[in-house]
C-alpha cells in the first residue's frame, strides 16, 4: 500500500499525523453526528455549544457523561497502535481533533489535543482544571469557587486553545511528511494544517475510505481505514 513511497518514508525525519473521528470510530466510538440511543432525539450540534450549556447544563453534562463512558470502554485500535509504534523509528507528533485520549493510551508520547479532552474538566469562571471524577454528587458539578464546571473540550463557536494551536502550526511547519488519517478536513482551523506542511515541502498522505476536499492535493491518497493502512506503514520499517 505504501510501497510507492517507501523510500521517502524511510528518509523522512519527522512525521506529523493529523487525526480525526474516523480513526476513533474504528474503536467503536460513534462519530459526532452518529451518536445514537437516548440522544438520537437531540441535535449534537446544538448540545455542544456554550449557549446550550448555559440553557440546560444538566442535560449537556448527562450527554457528556454518556459519551465519556463509551470512550473509556473503548480500546486503541491497530491504527492508534501503529502510530505509537512508529516512534521507535521516527520523530512522530500527533495533532488530533479527537477528545478521547486513545492516542495516549496506545503509547504515543507527543500528542496535541486540538479540541481538548473529555476526561478533563475546567471551571467556567476561574482557572481551575482537573480530571473527571468517576461520579459527581450533582450535575452540573460545582467548582470550589462556586461556579459551574464544564468538560474541557472545544465547543462549536469557541476558539481552539491558542497555545496548543500555535504549537500545532510549528509542528506542521517543521515536518517533512504529514499523514492525515480519519478526517474529512472540513473542520476549521484544523483543515489548514496540511497547508502549513506543504509550505515546508512536506509529503502529504491521506488515509480515508472516502474522497475528501483535499484528496487531489495529496501525493498519496489511500482509500482505506487507519486500522488497515497504518500497520502496513510500520511494516516498511520492520522488513
Amino acid at each position: 500500500m505504501f510501497e510507492q513511497i517507501a523510500d521517502k518514508l524511510k528518509d523522512a525525519k519527522k512525521i506529523v499525523f493529523v487525526t480525526g473521528a474516523g480513526i476513533s470510530q474504528e474503536s467503536g466510538i460513534p462519530t459526532f453526528r452518529g451518536t445514537d440511543g437516548l440522544w438520537r432525539k437531540y441535535d449534537p450540534m446544538k448540545l455542544a455549544t456554550i449557549d446550550a450549556f448555559y440553557d440546560d447544563p444538566k442535560l449537556v453534562w448527562e450527554w457528556y457523561e454518556d459519551r465519556r463512558k463509551n470512550i473509556l470502554a473503548a480500546k486503541p485500535n491497530p491504527g492508534h497502535q501503529a502510530i505509537a509504534e512508529l516512534e521507535k523509528y521516527k520523530d512522530v507528533v500527533v495533532l488530533t481533533q479527537n477528545i478521547d485520549g486513545l492516542h495516549q493510551r496506545a503509547g504515543s508520547t507527543k500528542v496535541l489535543e486540538l479540541h481538548g479532552s473529555i476526561i478533563r474538566i475546567k471551571c467556567t469562571v476561574c482557572d481551575f482544571k482537573g480530571d473527571f471524577k468517576s461520579s459527581f454528587d450533582e450535575l452540573p458539578p460545582k467548582c470550589k469557587c462556586g461556579n459551574i464546571l464544564r468538560p474541557d473540550v472545544v465547543w462549536f463557536g469557541e476558539s481552539l486553545p491558542q497555545d496548543v494551536w500555535q504549537e500545532a502550526i510549528i509542528q506542521a511547519n517543521s515536518c517533512d511528511m504529514m499523514i492525515i488519517a480519519g478526517t474529512s478536513l472540513v473542520v476549521s482551523p484544523a483543515n489548514t494544517l496540511p497547508i502549513y506542511a506543504r509550505q515546508n515541502n512536506a509529503i502529504l498522505i491521506e488515509v480515508n475510505p472516502e474522497e475528501t476536499v483535499m484528496s487531489q492535493d495529496m501525493q498519496l491518497s489511500l482509500k482505506s481505514t487507519s486500522a488497515i493502512a497504518l500497520p502496513e506503514l510500520i511494516s516498511i520499517f520492520q522488513k
